[in-house]
């Protein structure tokens, strides 16, 4: 347990930590890729570059901080973290070089107030974080290792297949080169690729799976990203996936991860509704197809937002599971329609998903809601849905990239 002390102190310079949050992290990446270059491998540079990655980890500081007295409320947070980690390859050796760099950095920034007091009391609090993702992440290793397929680090797979699913979605299906067990997933999760950039040495990639979970391969699908912003790249391995990988080429891969999950075993006794906004189409969909398998009688309602027909992906697959599952309910919105998408009957509204087309599309009063898709949507669903008074316990949700907030604080 963390000292009296050290939990007095933290609570004091909380406020002074959180007017400085995101200047201490531009500091500790900076100074972290400068003295530990070997690390650099596991940040997604494209998030350096917008500032993602620096906003998500200030907010995460600032949460600990926040909550030092009462660490319990972080555990999803931590459950989301060292799932990400272990998609990622962090070892408990890492977790010095992070906390070595964080203390440096709070000591630059805040100059005379990060005293020798101050900065024991925040070692000590990172030290007390730090065992808590190491225990968790060891548990998420071992379990991945022991399962039947299960294997930890990377694997090496085949592109069996490679699909357009819409003018920005390509399905790659990947399948072991060794011919093994593939180990069950649960609808939701992510797996890792690991992609040996010809030009550009860069990190792995988490994409959703986004089939059913009992099929013989893994299927990925993967949006063609542009840049974030102007003077940002675009999406160095999404393209390279499109352009360049082909059926039959090998691909590194690691172990399912992720937090946002369904377990199509457990009985449905209320309604689902899956609410997804352009390439947050992809766990979703992998979470009604292994639903709906495991309980053809569950009541699910399916609504897609997208820009338009060319860019809706997996248009003919929902149609095909909705006629064979009599009690989906499948609705679709664009909005940025073309001429005749309304017309012709590929989107059943135009425009932006509103409190309205919500409460007359799905069962809000009793129905369990999972939603992924960009921030904007996102926002707007969870807004929403908190307005209607849908319980934070009837609310699962995942953003793509560093994880945000959804509300002001």
């Amino acid at each position: 347990m963390l000292s009296e002390n050290t939990i007095r102190i933290v609570k004091e310079i909380t406020p002074a930590v959180a007017a400085n949050a995101e200047t201490i992290t531009r500091r500790f990446y900076e100074r972290m890729f400068e003295v530990n270059p070997e690390v650099k491998v596991f940040f997604n540079q494209s998030h350096q570059h917008t500032g993602g990655q620096q906003k998500a980890l200030a907010g995460a500081i600032c949460a600990y901080f926040t909550h030092i007295d009462n660490p319990a409320v972080l555990l999803p947070a931590v459950e989301l973290i060292a799932q990400k980690h272990c998609s990622l390859g962090i070892q408990a050796e890492h977790y010095p070089i992070v906390g070595a760099n964080l203390l440096a950095a709070i000591k630059d920034v805040m100059g005379e107030g990060a005293t020798e007091e101050v900065l024991g009391a925040v070692e000590e609090a990172y030290g007390f974080l730090a065992d808590i993702f190491i225990g968790r992440e060891t548990e998420i290793y071992q379990d991945q290792a022991q399962m039947p397929g299960g294997w930890n680090g990377t694997r090496t797979f085949v592109v069996s297949r490679k699909t357009p699913e819409s003018d920005c979605v390509t399905s790659f299906y990947l399948t072991p080169e060794d011919g093994g067990e593939l180990p069950a997933f649960k609808p939701g999760q992510y797996i890792t690729v690991h992609v040996d950039h010809p030009v550009t040495p860069t990190s792995p990639r988490n994409y959703s799976l986004s089939d059913h979970c009992q099929e013989p391969h893994y299927r990925i699908s993967v949006k063609r990203e542009g840049a974030l912003q102007a003077d940002a790249p675009g999406g160095l391995i999404s393209n390279h996936l499109h352009d360049q990988m082909q059926e039959g080429d090998l691909i590194e891969v690691g172990p399912p991860c992720g937090e946002f999950t369904l377990d199509p075993s457990e009985k449905v006794t209320e309604p689902v509704v899956f609410l997804a906004g352009g390439i947050g189409v992809t766990p979703l969909l992998s979470m009604a197809k292994s639903l709906l398998k495991a309980q053809p009688e569950a009541e699910v309602v399916f609504v897609q937002a997208a820009r338009n027909s060319a860019s809706q992906a997996f248009a003919d697959e929902l149609r095909t599971l909705a006629e064979s599952s009599p009690r989906l309910k499948l609705r679709t919105i664009y909005d940025s329609p073309l001429a005749d998408d309304l017309s012709s009957g590929k989107c059943d509204a135009t425009g932006l998903l509103t409190k309205e087309t919500i409460c007359d599309w799905a069962p809000v009063e009793t129905a369990r809601f999972f939603f992924c898709g960009p921030k904007p949507f996102m926002q707007v669903v969870h807004s929403t849905l908190s307005e209607l008074g849908v319980a934070d316990h009837r609310l699962q949700y995942e953003f793509f990239g560093p994880k945000q907030e959804l509300v002001p604080a």
